[in-house]
């Protein structure tokens, strides 16, 4: 197998699917995971995404180095193709939730640092170990991790190549839950049923405001954000969530209306 996405109601269930391979990812793998996260996107009835690894032992320990570094090494691969498995420049603005269930490393790790919430198993560890090699965690990790983590921590990450417990993952701020290995998965569900509770414009929109504003001057970020919350004020959801509110019961979301089996007006 390779790249899996099986549905729960209105949650998509992505799977790094190779566990006899600790998940390792062959250049096809990246090409699915990429297909996978634009179904995520475009398929109104799915509200969020887990992504998971088969198996217990590994959430994904990255590329398969047989095949990617000579790949890459002979320049017969561009990097840029795994773009869309990294999510950069990515435009899928539905929640993505890592469920981590075992070893995280190099490339793994790289795709978890694209995810929005992050729930890892109490023996999981993380690594990028790209330094041993050779080679850099160029799948968004030179970009990302200084900006989600102190930069002493990042660096420590990146030079030092070191393996991170859960424990310390949660420390770092990697992390935003450690759970036993039986409730990983179930409790990535979880969230992710309860994000479809939420109004999708306004999930969408904090996630592509936070996206896109983290770079750009304060006054420019200020007056994107609030061309952002206007376009959630002005919304469908925004006035179903006020009439609720007024009536005392829980709204019903125009947003989500593909996920109930509405008639589409």
């Amino acid at each position: 197998m390779g790249i899996t996405l099986e549905r729960e109601g209105p949650v998509a269930v992505v799977r790094f699917d190779r566990p006899d391979k600790l998940n390792a990812l062959t250049l096809a793998m990246y090409d699915e995971l990429a297909e996978a996260f634009a179904e995520v996107r475009d398929d109104d009835s799915i509200a969020a995404a887990v992504l998971t690894g088969r198996g217990d032992r590994a959430f994904c320990v990255g590329a398969d180095l047989e095949e990617s570094i000579p790949a890459l090494a002979e320049g017969r691969f561009d990097i840029s193709r795994w773009d869309g498995a990294h999510q950069k420049h990515t435009d899928v603005f539905k929640p993505v939730i890592g469920a981590v269930n075992g070893l995280c490393l190099g490339g793994g790790f790289e795709i978890l640092l694209s995810t929005d919430l992050r729930i890892a198993s109490e023996q999981a560890e993380f690594q990028l170990p790209e330094p041993r090699v050779g080679v850099v965690p160029a799948g968004g990790t030179l970009v990302r991790l200084t900006r989600q983590i102190p930069h002493a921590w990042a660096m420590r990450l990146l030079l030092l190549a070191e393996r991170l417990s859960a424990r310390e993952a949660l420390r770092y701020g990697l992390l935003n839950e450690v759970v036993p290995a039986d409730e990983v998965l179930p409790t990535a569900i979880e969230w992710a049923e309860r994000l479809a509770e939420l109004s999708g414009t306004a999930v969408a929109t904090i996630k592509e405001a936070v996206l896109r504003l983290g770079n750009l001057p304060p006054e420019e970020a200020f007056h994107s954000e609030a061309l952002y919350g206007q376009r959630a004020f002005g919304s469908p959801d925004a006035a179903e969530g006020l009439a609720a509110f007024r009536q005392k019961r829980d709204p019903v979301f125009p947003s989500r209306r593909s996920m109930r089996g509405d008639a589409e007006s």
